[in-house]
């Protein structure tokens, strides 16, 4: 039987490039298999149970488990002044892969953003070249003039377009941008998907206050276009990196990882959120903490120390108005052995 782990190095490697992937698990009588698929590779949907980003199909005594992932998002920020330091800090804290670009050299470089994924010091010609924009990028242009900034905007609207673009500019000058681009052939509709001037309307001032308002905007935007992917939807890459460094290591730890199949009701976590439990107790990741997680946690410890899977149903209501928690709906998960 493939290595489990091996899977999620599979897993690990198509969403660092940007990829899309479909993780199918079917627990049986003879256990637990798992298959990387396409993401436009999906099972039959007559009779799952829809979670949004993850699908369960129940026949006999086998269950299959249908998770759709998406990769960690992008953030390329054109520029790399006053307002993008800040932004690219807090993008990626709210777990974004930061690139930024710019052409100055002791404004561009990894010392002074050491949270960014890539740092890009060129020409702003050289942006088609140096960034091959995807289609579930969010791009936010903010150079220190009006020419880097249409030199940015032309290369972004020349390639494949971005989840979310967004110009920084007063009104008067961004009329006149839009109208410039139109001019020199640009679509209408593609022009329209702009955000310029940038970010909600807040009434911000100070950079930090700009870069909450644009992520404001782009957190209004990444969610809306998440569509079919209601629940979680994006991985959790530190956990997913963390299973997929164990495929090579042959002193792998055994580990359990919980997965949350369903959720009723008000729950810390939705469909699709994972946590692994070491042997030892350890934890990597959440599905929400409290007295739910311990409960689980305790079970997980078992299955990691002797192998096997188990269905098990939390449920917090009672608990909920006993303890004056703030969640109180249910939640079914799937707490499996990961072996290398």
């Amino acid at each position: 039987m493939r290595n489990i782990y091996a899977v999620y190095a599979e897993l690990f490697d198509r969403l660092n490039s940007g990829e899309e992937a479909v993780l199918l698990t079917e627990c049986g009588p003879s256990g637990i298999t798992k298959e990387l698929r396409p993401a436009g590779d999906a099972v039959s949907r007559d009779g799952a149970e829809d979670d949004g980003s993850l699908f369960v199909e129940r026949k006999g005594g086998t269950t299959v488990i249908e998770e759709r992932f998406l990769p960690r998002p992008r953030m390329v920020i054109f520029g790399c002044g006053h307002i993008s330091l800040p932004l690219s800090r807090i993008a990626s804290m709210l777990d974004f892969d930061v690139t930024v670009f710019d052409d100055r050299p002791s404004f561009a470089n990894t010392s002074r953003f050491p949270w960014a994924r890539e740092v890009i010091c060129d020409s702003f010609d050289a942006v088609t070249a140096r960034v091959g924009l995807r289609a579930g990028d969010y791009a936010v242009i903010l150079t220190r003039g009006h020419k880097h900034d249409q030199d940015c905007l032309r290369a972004v609207l020349s390639g494949t377009i971005p989840r979310y673009m967004g110009m920084i500019g007063s009104r008067r000058r961004v009329a006149i941008v839009r109208k410039e681009m139109a001019d020199e052939g640009y679509p209408p509709e593609i022009i329209a998907k702009l955000h310029s001037p940038i970010g909600l309307s807040i009434g911000a001032v100070t950079p930090e206050e700009i870069s909450i308002s644009i992520l404001a905007e782009v957190i209004q935007e990444k969610r809306a276009a998440a569509g079919a992917y209601t629940g979680e939807g994006y991985a959790d890459m530190d956990l997913i990196g963390w299973l997929a460094g164990q495929a090579d290591d042959v002193s792998a730890e055994p580990a359990a990882v919980v997965t949350v199949i369903s959720a009723q009701g008000s729950t810390p976590r939705e469909a699709g959120a994972k946590m692994a439990v070491l042997s030892d107790g350890r934890l990597i990741g959440t599905i929400g903490g409290g007295c739910a997680e311990a409960d689980v946690i305790r079970d997980a410890i078992d299955i990691a120390r002797n192998g096997g899977f188990l269905f098990k149903t939390v449920d917090m209501t009672d608990s909920a108005e006993e303890d004056g928690m703030v969640c109180g709906g249910s939640m079914e998960l799937l707490i499996e052995s990961i072996r290398a």
